[in-house]
């Protein structure tokens, strides 16, 4: 290795100090390229320091929120950090989200600074008026950035807020039954918990080169890059996950760690000449938060062949929590292993408990997936009961996902107990997609399911009731949803019953609803 291992759980008790010690022991090697520029642990470690200088200037105490709404940028990750050094919290918004969503998350968090890509520039000055908590916008990027020189307006500054473990750095949200996101609060000792894990099941080290291809606002993009920074590795950001560009990037820059979702990994087997490319540099391709197709899923193991991972995992426990090794994609002889979600990584218990009784279930026996680990968030913002029904008292996280687990330990993650969708990567609450088709005067009863998709691995499709005298129009109805939520949480088709199957307590039967659309399919969430 080119610089010495790092110790996360004696050497240091914050990101504030693994930055440190990486600039310290590596000052002049590379720590994050972005778009053809490479900042060394030094120049990076400075410009943290700077943005938490600008930060206290602008009168943020620890407790405060930051928001971020932009594609992939360093100055995130540098928000993050800067964020750890002040005792702030970085929430970081789904830039996918319509928006009505984005107003809710942003005045959800209480953030105090906005920070804008070009991309949503017009988005938020449209909204501006309802953000009454944002005391400034800070545009990043393009013709008109101002982050460049809100940080060089200030010198570094050194002081470092005593954070606790617990204390949260950045705020992810995830989607809830509720209808409404919520923000689980990511702390040091769960985001260092993770690295630590990931890097002793997946050797990533100082000389590792990792491509954070995924979103920030997605646990996958933004532990991805942390891990990158606890373990002293190289980071090579990505602005979208472009097909092409992702594998050029893995040629060009010798990368050797990246995730990817399932619907990416199927647009890059169609790149032209993807088959004549040099990916031998890989040594761990990691993939999931949605189902893959087996015929993807040969069309990699051919592309990238012994270095696949396929990972399950949650915002809820930081990333990853369990991993089905290259080992176990091509031994014939456990071929039916490859609808597992895998066994527990390093740290990390996995039991099926009884989702009424929280009664461990008999090996083989469906249940909730429960998940205990140092990576458990701290909790909900600003929602205690939220977060007593989803933590334990003995720490274990309810994880809402329905599975089993075999006689060999391997996790199979076969439903939803809370009715999430998984299409392309994205979690999808039914619940959000109702409460917005309810509003629409011609429904009268509304369910949202997900059903199969060859590209996707699911996508939502509303089954509704007409309102007595009127006739339901689907391009209207969808056209509707478009008004008020992200694209990707949309229903792609609209079914119209004359009534919605329920059970004695009037509770809908969503399993009757998906039952047709899934005979003779081997359902799958990894």
């Amino acid at each position: 290795m080119t610089g010495s291992t790092l110790d996360l759980s004696t050497a240091a008790a914050d990101f504030t100090a693994i930055l440190g010690h990486w600039e310290a022991e590596r000052p002049d090697a590379p720590a994050v390229t972005f778009a053809g520029t490479t900042r060394t642990w030094a120049e990076f470690a400075r410009r943290v320091r700077q943005n938490a200088a600008a930060q206290r200037a602008a009168g943020l105490r620890p407790g405060d929120r930051v928001a971020v709404l932009d594609l992939n940028h360093p100055s995130c990750v540098e928000m993050t950090l800067a964020c750890a050094q002040v005792g702030t919290a970085n929430a970081v918004v789904n830039f996918r989200l319509a928006p009505p969503e984005i107003v809710y998350v942003v005045n959800d968090s209480q953030a105090r600074i906005l920070f804008v890509g070009p991309e949503f520039a017009a988005a938020v000055a449209q909204v501006r008026d309802k953000l009454p908590a944002i005391e400034q916008i800070v545009h990043v990027g393009g013709d008109a950035d101002e982050y460049e020189a809100w940080i060089g307006a200030h010198e570094p500054d050194h002081d470092v807020h005593p954070s606790a473990p617990g204390d949260c750095f950045v705020q992810l949200y995830t989607s809830g039954t509720t209808g409404f996101p919520k923000g689980a609060m990511l702390t040091h000792a769960g985001m260092l918990a993770h690295a630590t894990n990931v890097m002793a099941d997946f050797d990533v080290d100082a000389d590792s080169r990792v491509q954070v291809a995924m979103p920030l606002f997605h646990v996958g993009g933004t532990s991805y890059v942390l891990l990158a920074i606890a373990s002293g590795a190289h980071s090579f950001m990505m602005r979208m996950p472009d097909p092409a560009a992702a594998l050029e990037m893995l040629e060009r820059e010798r990368i050797t760690h990246t995730f990817y979702v399932p619907a990416l990994m199927a647009a890059m087997l169609q790149v032209p000449g993807v088959a004549d490319r040099d990916f031998s540099s890989v040594k761990a391709l990691s993939y999931g938060a949605s189902p893959m197709p087996l015929p993807v899923m040969r069309g990699c193991l051919k592309l990238f062949p012994d270095v696949m991972h396929q990972v399950y995992g949650m915002t809820e426990q930081c990333g990853v929590v369990s991993s089905l090794g290259p080992e176990d994609h091509t031994d014939p002889a456990v071929e039916h292993r490859l609808i597992s979600a895998g066994t527990p990584i390093h740290g990390v218990e996995i039991e099926i408990r009884d989702p009424a009784t929280g009664d461990p279930v008999a090996t083989g026996e469906p249940g909730e997936i429960w998940v205990r680990s140092a990576q458990v968030m701290g909790g909900y913002w600003g929602k205690p009961e939220a977060t007593a029904a989803a933590i334990t008292e003995d720490g274990w996280l309810r994880s809402g996902d329905g599975g089993h687990m075999d006689a060999d330990g391997y996790v199979y993650v076969t439903d939803r107990i809370k009715d999430m969708i998984i299409s392309g990567g994205e979690n999808i609450y039914p619940a959000e997609i109702e409460r917005v088709l309810a509003e629409h005067p011609s429904v009268a009863d509304v369910a949202v399911i997900g059903v199969p998709d060859e590209r996707w691995g699911e996508v939502p499709k509303a089954v509704v009731v007409a309102a007595p005298g009127a006739g339901i129009d689907e391009a209207a109805l969808l056209a509707w949803c478009r008004e008020h939520l992200a694209a990707f949480k949309c229903p792609k088709s609209v079914d119209v019953l004359d009534e919605l199957p329920r059970n004695p307590t009037g509770k809908i039967l969503k399993k009757d609803l998906r039952k047709p659309y899934w005979e003779g399919k081997e359902r799958q969430v990894v």
